[in-house]
């Protein structure tokens, strides 16, 4: 057994829930384990857990964020009610525990359905009374990233990174903020038997609601134009140019750790390292 799905087996197990057949779902960025027969998702940071000092305090951060929703009615995935959900250390990684929720992949949704969901989630989220950081998976998380990325990749293109993140960082701070979800593309939207749910809020945080707009305007799942016009904001507002650059260097950077950890994601690395370079502005995929 993967010892990451054995110490979540473990610690499962040890409140009581019954695994007889865990089933891991996904294994990317983060490892999820249905605990079959349990009804319980466990998650657990691989890559993500490379890139962040202190894996446990971003588990703890989404944990918070989706319990104040969940009480307030907002759809989400919810943690599991069956034992405590997180996040717990064990064994060299840090797993919180989710309720497992039946949903269709293949749902192809609206975009007017994915800008009116988000807006109705920021309306919520705005009464979020917990701290979070100003934009740190933005702004904060990258200089880890181009830490571990020294002596990987070219140092001109390392070199080219780094001013970037630099420029983005002063271009972007102090701006007013609010909680917000993070990392708010579709596949984030979940289509259940109970409707749509928002999942995985490891990126919560203090930001301009301009930064869950990019992330929706960038996405390849639909329209996303249309999707920020269904939100009731303009795709081409010039707020949107910083928020746009700074995701598409996120998200380079995650990919370009992803690919040394797991070999099979080198080439999706190495073409979003060479969409970045031809065009570093975001504002094409």
């Amino acid at each position: 057994m993967i010892p990451a799905v054995a110490a979540a087996v473990s610690l499962a197990e040890e409140h009581g829930i019954r695994v007889l057949d865990p089933v891991v779902l996904n294994d990317s960025f983060n490892l999820r384990i249905h605990l079959r027969p349990a009804p319980v998702v466990a998650r657990v940071p691989t890559v993500t857990a490379l890139g962040r000092a202190r894996p446990a305090d971003a588990l703890r951060r989404e944990l918070d964020v989706v319990s104040y929703l969940h009480r307030q009615g907002v759809p989400v995935v919810p943690p599991s009610d069956l034992l405590p959900a997180g996040p717990h250390p064990r064994d060299g990684v840090v797993v919180s525990f989710w309720e497992h929720v039946e949903h269709d992949p293949g749902h192809r949704m609206s975009p007017e359905t994915a800008g009116r969901a988000l807006a109705e989630l920021h309306d919520a989220l705005r009464g979020f009374p917990g701290e979070l950081p100003y934009l740190g998976p933005v702004l904060d998380e990258p200089l880890r990233l181009l830490e571990l990325l020294d002596g990987e990749v070219p140092p001109d293109v390392l070199a080219r990174l780094r001013d970037a993140h630099a420029g983005l960082a002063e271009r972007l701070a102090g701006r007013t903020a609010q909680a917000v979800h993070g990392d708010a593309h579709p596949g984030n939207l979940l289509a259940t038997p109970a409707g749509l749910l928002w999942n995985d809020f490891e990126e919560s945080m203090a930001a301009p609601v301009e930064w869950d707009l990019a992330c929706l305007l960038r996405t390849r799942r639909l329209d996303g134009r249309a999707a920020v016009r269904a939100y009731g904001h303009d795709p081409d507002d010039p707020e949107l140019r910083e928020f746009l650059a700074a995701r598409a260097l996120q998200g380079t950077l995650w990919m370009l750790l992803r690919g040394l950890r797991l070999p099979a994601g080198a080439a999706d690395a190495r073409a979003t390292l060479e969409a970045w370079l031809r065009d570093p502005s975001g504002a094409t995929r």
